[in-house]
C-alpha cells in the first residue's frame, strides 16, 4: 500500500483533492505558505494584514476546496468586495457551468432571445455566446421561458414581462440579502463563518420564498383581472383599447431634497419607505398603488372618488405620524392613460405629477376634469385655487383644492 508523502516542514498542512486523480494519487499536498503565495499573487491578499489576512486566507482555502470556486471567480469577486457571499452563490445555482450556446441546445431557446431577456430583466450578460457564464438556475430559467415560447407568448410581450419582473425581483433580492445577512451574522464571525452562515441561510430561506411569489403573483393577477374587465366593443375588435379614463394620483413628500441633505441615506430609505406602508394602509380596493418614485407614490383607479378618498386617508396617516415627519401634497387629475408593463402613462400622469408640484402641503388639488367627474356628491368639499401654469404643460390649468365633507 502506497502512503503520501510526508508533509514538509514550512507550516500546516491542507488537503486538496483534485478531481483530476483519484485515490491516493488524488490527495495533493500543499502548504499554508503555498496557498499564502497563490492567493498573494493572484491579487486576493492585497491591502490585509494581520489576523484580517489570515481570515482571508482561511475563506479562500474553504471556498476553494468545499465548494470547488475557481481562482478566476475568487478573484472577480474579491475585486467586487463579495468574496464573502461566493459560497452563496453557488448555493444558488449560478456556479457558471454552461455557455449561451449551451443552453440554447438543451432547451430549444434561441440563445440570443435568452441574452435579450436578461438584460431586459437587468441581469448582466456576456456578448461572448461560447463563454461559460450560465449555471443550473440559468438553465432552468431558460426552460421555463421556452415554455412560455411554446404557449405563443411573442418575443416583445417576453421581454416586457422580464423587465417588470426584473424590477420587483431585484428589489426582492436587495432585501432578501440583507435578511439573510442579520439572520447569518453574529458578532466575533470570521470571513468563513460568515460565509458558510449566509450559504446555509440562502439555501434554507429561497426555496420557502418559491411558494410565496406563486401565491402573490396569483393575487396580483386577480385584482389586475378584476380591475380591467374587457367590454363588448373591445370583444367584438379583438383587441384592448389604447387607453382608458382614469383617475391619477401623486403623493410627493414635502422638503424630501432638502432631508436628504441632513438624514443618513439609510434614515432617507426609511421615510420613503414609511410613505408606502402608509398608503398601503389606507387603499381603497378600487385603487392601485402602481409605484414609488423616490420620494412619492403613484396611484390609479377607474373610480375618481375613490381615490380621493384614499389621498385623505394618506393626508391623515401622514399626520398622525407627528411633526417628525415630512408632510405630503397630493395632486389628481383625470383622462385617458394606458398602462403598458407595470406602469402608466398619459396626460393625466403627467398633469397629476406637476399639479402636486404647485399644490400645498397638506393639501389635496385636482384639475378640471378630475373635479367635474367627482362631482358634489361624493362627501367632498371643492374650492378653486385658480389657473396655473405648469411646467411642460401647453395651457394654463384651473385647479381645484378637495376636502372631505366631515373636516
Amino acid at each position: 500500500m502506497r502512503h503520501p508523502p510526508p508533509a514538509p516542514a514550512c507550516g500546516p498542512v491542507n488537503f486538496v483533492k483534485d478531481p483530476a486523480f483519484s485515490g491516493a494519487a488524488g490527495v495533493i499536498f500543499r502548504s499554508a505558505m503555498a496557498d499564502d503565495e497563490d492567493f498573494a499573487a493572484d491579487g486576493l491578499l492585497d491591502g490585509l494584514h494581520g489576523s484580517a489576512r489570515q481570515e482571508r486566507i482561511e475563506l479562500l482555502r474553504w471556498l476553494r476546496d468545499d465548494w470547488r470556486i475557481s481562482r478566476d471567480a475568487m478573484r472577480q469577486s474579491t475585486e467586487n468586495g463579495t468574496v464573502v457571499l461566493a459560497a452563496s452563490g453557488r448555493a444558488l445555482g449560478t456556479g457558471e457551468r454552461y455557455s449561451a450556446a449551451d443552453v440554447a441546445h438543451l432547451t430549444g431557446l434561441d440563445a440570443d432571445l435568452l441574452m435579450a431577456l436578461l438584460r431586459a430583466a437587468g441581469l448582466p450578460t456576456l456578448s461572448d455566446q461560447t463563454a461559460m457564464q450560465y449555471g443550473e438556475t440559468h438553465l432552468e430559467t431558460a426552460r421555463s421561458i421556452k415554455r412560455f415560447v411554446d404557449a405563443g407568448v411573442q418575443p416583445e410581450q417576453m421581454l416586457n414581462l422580464a423587465r417588470v419582473l426584473g424590477r420587483g425581483l431585484a428589489q426582492t433580492a436587495d432585501l432578501m440579502r440583507q435578511t439573510v445577512m442579520e439572520l447569518a451574522i453574529a458578532p466575533g464571525m470570521s470571513e468563513r463563518q460568515l460565509a458558510a452562515g449566509f450559504a446555509s441561510t440562502s439555501q434554507g430561506l429561497v426555496p420557502m420564498l418559491g411558494p410565496i411569489l406563486d401565491q402573490l403573483l396569483r393575487l396580483h393577477l386577480h385584482n389586475a383581472v378584476r380591475d380591467d374587465v374587457v367590454t363588448d366593443d373591445e370583444r367584438r375588435a379583438g383587441a384592448l383599447p389604447g387607453a382608458r379614463d382614469v383617475a391619477v394620483a401623486f403623493a410627493d413628500l414635502v422638503g424630501f431634497t432638502k432631508l436628504g441633505e441632513e438624514l443618513p441615506p439609510t434614515e432617507l430609505e426609511r421615510v420613503a419607505d414609511r410613505l408606502v406602508e402608509l398608503t398601503a394602509d389606507v387603499i381603497d380596493p378600487s385603487v392601485r398603488l402602481v409605484k414609488s418614485v423616490g420620494d412619492a407614490v403613484l396611484l390609479v383607479s377607474a373610480e375618481p372618488a375613490a381615490l380621493a378618498r384614499t389621498a385623505f386617508g394618506v393626508l391623515q396617516r401622514v399626520e398622525d405620524e407627528g411633526p417628525v415627519f415630512p408632510q405630503v401634497r397630493i395632486g389628481l387629475a383625470h383622462g385617458p392613460a394606458s398602462a403598458r408593463a407595470g406602469d402608466w402613462f398619459g396626460r393625466p400622469v403627467n398633469l397629476a405629477s406637476r399639479i402636486t408640484s404647485v399644490a400645498r402641503a397638506g393639501s389635496v388639488v385636482a384639475d378640471a376634469a378630475a373635479r367635474e367627474v367627482i362631482g358634489d356628491e361624493s362627501g367632498i368639499v371643492w374650492s378653486t385655487v385658480g389657473d396655473r401654469r405648469l411646467k411642460g404643460i401647453r395651457s394654463s390649468v384651473r385647479l381645484y383644492r378637495a376636502r372631505p365633507l366631515e373636516a
